[in-house]
């Protein structure tokens, strides 16, 4: 089963929530394909493991008809990337991170904004406003939406 991996910064705001946004995308898209048969996941570079999701991420994705109560935060490791089949991270300073620590994995690693033939970092709305965070999921579904093929292509392409 392909594996797609989220990755930001503490693992409580953009990835958990592009994780789950990509998911409820899955479940409703993939034609012939059941979302259970994907194994999609979300970290953190700076995670410290345990920690739910910021209550403005909860709320900004509940307004989606998504429950993101059973998140707990995790740190990246090695195990992880290597499970993955694809890394979609939210900034350029993830990517060179991951790099730097595990070379293999740069066949895999791209920033999500790539998907839609881009290259930006997505803003992180830790400490601000609801309106921050709604706005950040309305971007991040936006990207998951348009890039959507691109991503299970990818994530495919990989898994062989």
């Amino acid at each position: 089963m392909p594996a797609v991996l989220f990755v930001c910064t503490a693992n409580v705001c953009r990835s958990p929530m592009a994780a789950a946004l990509f998911s409820a995308q899955l479940a409703r898209r993939a034609a012939g394909v059941a979302a259970e048969e994907w194994t999609i996941s979300s970290a953190g570079t700076w995670a410290v493991d345990g920690f739910p999701a910021t209550a403005h991420a909860l709320e900004a994705v509940a307004a989606k008809g998504i429950d993101l109560a059973p998140h707990r935060s995790r740190l990246l490791n090695e195990a992880s990337l290597d499970a993955a089949d694809l890394v979609l991270v939210m900034t350029r300073s993830h990517r060179e991170a991951i790099l730097a620590e595990c070379p293999s994995a740069a066949g895999k690693v791209y920033l999500l904004s790539q998907m839609v033939g881009q290259t930006f970092d997505v803003r992180d709305p830790y400490g601000e406003s609801r309106m921050e965070y709604e706005y950040c999921a309305d971007h991040l579904q936006g990207l998951i939406e348009q890039g959507f093929e691109r991503i299970l292509e990818l994530a495919r392409l990989n898994h062989q």
